[in-house]
């Protein structure tokens, strides 16, 4: 039986060929992950990244083997522990709190989307992650990584100062530290792509409306998606296998129409940056640290190397536009209603008026940072018809689309972009579209990540480049977790 000790970086395929040769079981996978938690996550280097460990992960394992046995395994993700980010509704034991301590004891009463879809798979649910508190939409001081409930994430890099990314940041520091095969987190604008740019990991935000938002907690219904975290693009994309899917209860889906389902692995092509052209908009380079400029220069001549055409440099109509959150402010207050609205009377805020009135009366444990954009979200109507949401909304799709990334992929006839770390995603994420991040080096002790954008539903082309980039460079190495701050 195999050791913890051959247990880190092993990927997901890796993983499922140890099950079906049976060199392991689920259960012992499931068991040495939790120990590497216990180990490094509550103890140790403390990175905080796992909120909560599923009760039933054990037993869930065991049914996994004896499904295995049986001769009906489900697939690459049977059996596979896999951790969610603590916005996602899961039905058993474990909570859903979005971070904040007004939730901390709701359950939820159905499974989102996501996470039956990767039960369907064969998945194990193995936790919780930490998070940004409400997906960092509560206030303009919160620290990235910060929640009343599960207190600070750590970056595994560099504990002590290195910055953890978007609100993901668990799923993201919980995937590069091996504390499961791989993560799913949400993003509304960066809090994806940040958290995998920043610890070294591969992430994916896909396409609004490839996989429903059903049982996430909310911000923005034109922004919100969820998607995978993971240490390679092979494991991210096969998470986005299972994830993504046509749903009823997620009108943004319906754009899945007549679209086959995929599976995203098909696209991990070495040899996928032979022929394409590259874009880099070099208005987003401009005030990069030097390390990280270094970084981002060795990356472009290695997609050169890789037989990329790059097409150095080109721009963008509104390339040196500044993206506010008037939409998220607007969508936010029916959105996150709605959400509270369903749930049981056993939770103390069914509503964001009383979210705002239960953190005031705890404000001790509740209000470390304020909460301004609660606030200002609130005092709108609530119903989506004031003339500065529609102007904004208006304006954000025409910018980042028809005069952003539209605009140059055909005026230079372009099969992507590529940005440094999180860069592109105020544009992208306006415009629903797509980013896959990978590794590209570090900047001292700290990652720095190359992210590629495309147009809508152009996920395979961008696990394509992203993965030759990936197999090119193997930039990505573990973090040593015997570090433990001062």
């Amino acid at each position: 039986m195999l050791s913890e000790r051959w247990l880190p970086e092993r990927s997901i395929r890796e993983l499922a060929e140890a099950l079906r040769r049976g060199e392991t079981t689920s259960e012992r996978l499931t068991l040495m992950y939790i120990e590497r938690i216990l180990t490094h996550d509550r103890n140790g280097m403390s990175v905080n990244s796992v909120l909560e460990i599923n009760p039933d992960a054990l037993r869930i394992a065991r049914e996994k083997d004896a499904e295995r046995a049986a001769g009906r395994a489900a697939g690459l993700l049977h059996g596979i522990p896999v951790l969610l980010k603590d916005n996602i509704d899961t039905f058993d034991r474990m909570h859903t709190s979005a971070g904040s301590i007004a939730l901390a004891d709701s359950f939820a009463d159905a499974d989102a989307f996501v996470a039956a879809k990767l039960r369907a798979a064969g998945a194990i649910l193995l936790g919780k992650t930490n998070m940004t508190e409400w997906a960092n939409f509560m206030s303009d001081r919160m620290p990235s990584g910060y929640s009343s409930r599960g207190g600070q994430v750590l970056n595994p890099y560099h504990p002590g100062t290195a910055f953890v990314g978007g609100s993901s940041s668990g799923s993201a520091a919980a995937a590069a530290a091996n504390f499961a095969a791989g993560a799913i987190g949400t993003e509304t604008s960066g809090s994806i792509i940040s958290p995998a740019s920043q610890h070294a990991c591969a992430g994916i935000k896909p396409t609004v409306g490839l996989v429903s938002r059903a049982g996430i907690v909310p911000i923005s219904r034109s922004q919100d998606t969820a998607g995978p975290i993971a240490r390679t693009v092979a494991d991210a994309a096969a998470l986005l296998t299972a994830i993504a899917g046509a749903d009823p209860a997620d009108a943004a889906t319906f754009a899945l129409e007549g679209r086959e389902p995929l599976d995203y692995t098909a696209f991990l092509d070495p040899e996928g940056l032979r022929g394409a052209t590259i874009g880099v908009p070099r208005a987003y380079f401009k005030e990069l640290p030097p390390e990280t400029a270094a970084r981002m220069e060795e990356a472009i001549a290695a997609l050169r190397e890789a037989g990329a055409d790059v097409v150095d440099p080109v721009s963008m109509p509104t390339e040196d536009d500044e993206w506010d959150y008037v939409v998220l402010k607007y969508e936010f207050k029916p959105e996150l209603n709605a959400y509270l609205g369903r749930l049981g009377p056993h939770v103390p805020v069914h509503s964001l008026e009383e979210l705002i009135a239960f953190n005031e009366r705890h404000a001790d444990r509740a209000l470390a940072y304020g909460q301004s954009v609660l606030l200002e979200s609130q005092a709108t109507s609530g119903d989506l018809r004031e003339p500065e949401y529609l102007e904004a909304r208006r304006r954000d799709i025409e910018r980042s689309r028809e005069q952003g990334i539209d605009f140059v992929l055909r005026e230079r006839s372009l099969d992507a972009l590529v940005f440094p770390n999180n860069w592109g995603c105020g544009i992208a994420c306006k415009a629903g579209y797509p980013i896959v991040v990978v590794p590209a080096g570090f900047a001292g002790r700290e990652p720095v990540g190359l992210s590629f954008v495309a147009g809508a539903f152009e996920e395979p082309k961008l696990i394509r480049l992203a993965y030759a980039f990936e197999q090119a460079t193997k930039y990505r190495r573990s973090p040593d977790l015997s570090v433990v701050p001062g």
